[in-house]
């Protein structure tokens, strides 16, 4: 593992590249009227610090693991999140977080979201960083977490495929999403999300960065109580009663047998 100034200097760089990366995204979300953008970027964000670690410190084959499968992660996630909310305009969250700081929003929301945003990210990114640093040999907790993340990846992006088919349907209009592995997971995306982060945290812990654990305990409750699960169902069932069928027999996170009638 690289000494504490080398490490500490390498985190400062890479906060850089994410806090540049933010500002560039809110000018454009500004100009836009759309501050909605930074979902488009967060993966960007946290794949834009790795490549600053990768590049700033020596290259191992854990290294080039990791930057390959956040990169992957990051380019996906991205692409997805911008095909699928194109001509849609701001999603209805920004929209409430405009109307409470209205006004003057433009300039509250350098902070109010991508400064925020941007911190997220970079902690977010601990893992890489001392993956990347460390210069333990390549060993088996790396396989298993580097097994683990590539699997996050495809689950959640059949997850979102399999959303994507469905709602291209027009006879679907109205129904409930109950179907391929979202039979068995109300949120297969943020299920496959968790993950990609708890596999990368495996591989830090394979050489000596446990303390990073902070980062997949960030992303599970941010996905579970805060803009994932909990934000997405507070009135879904209100808007589709169908939903409370779906809720009552199929598990919220993990997944896992449906209960009751099919």
């Amino acid at each position: 593992m690289a000494d504490g100034a080398v490490l500490l200097r390498v985190a400062s760089s890479g906060l850089g590249a994410i806090v540049a990366l933010a500002v560039i995204t809110w000018i454009a979300s500004v100009a836009r009227r759309d501050a909605s953008l930074v979902d488009r970027m967060w993966s960007v964000f946290i794949a834009a610090g790795a490549l600053v670690y990768g590049a700033l410190l020596p290259g191992s084959t854990r290294a080039s693991v990791m930057l390959a499968i956040v990169v992957i992660w990051a380019l996906r996630l991205c692409g997805y999140i911008t095909w699928r909310n194109w001509g849609h305009g701001e999603d209805r969250r920004y929209q409430e977080i405009r109307a409470r700081n209205e006004p003057g929003f433009a300039w509250k929301s350098l902070y109010l979201v991508f400064a925020l945003q941007a911190l997220l990210a970079w902690l977010v990114s601990a893992p890489l960083l001392f993956g990347i640093a460390g210069r333990a040999p390549f060993g088996a907790l790396d396989l298993a977490g580097a097994a683990l993340a590539a699997f996050g990846i495809a689950f959640e992006a059949i997850g979102d495929a399999q959303m994507a088919r469905f709602k291209a349907d027009p006879a679907h209009r109205g129904q409930v999403m109950d179907r391929g592995l979202w039979r068995y997971t109300r949120h297969p995306n943020y299920f496959g999300e968790c993950c990609v982060w708890w596999g990368l945290f495996l591989m830090a812990a394979a050489t000596g960065g446990a303390w990073s654990i902070a980062s997949p305990l960030i992303m599970t409750l941010l996905l579970l109580k805060v803009s994932g699960v909990s934000l997405l169902e507070k009135d879904i069932a209100e808007r589709r009663p169908a939903y409370r069928d779906y809720v009552a027999r199929t598990n919220a996170f993990v997944p896992g047998p449906p209960r009751g009638k099919q």
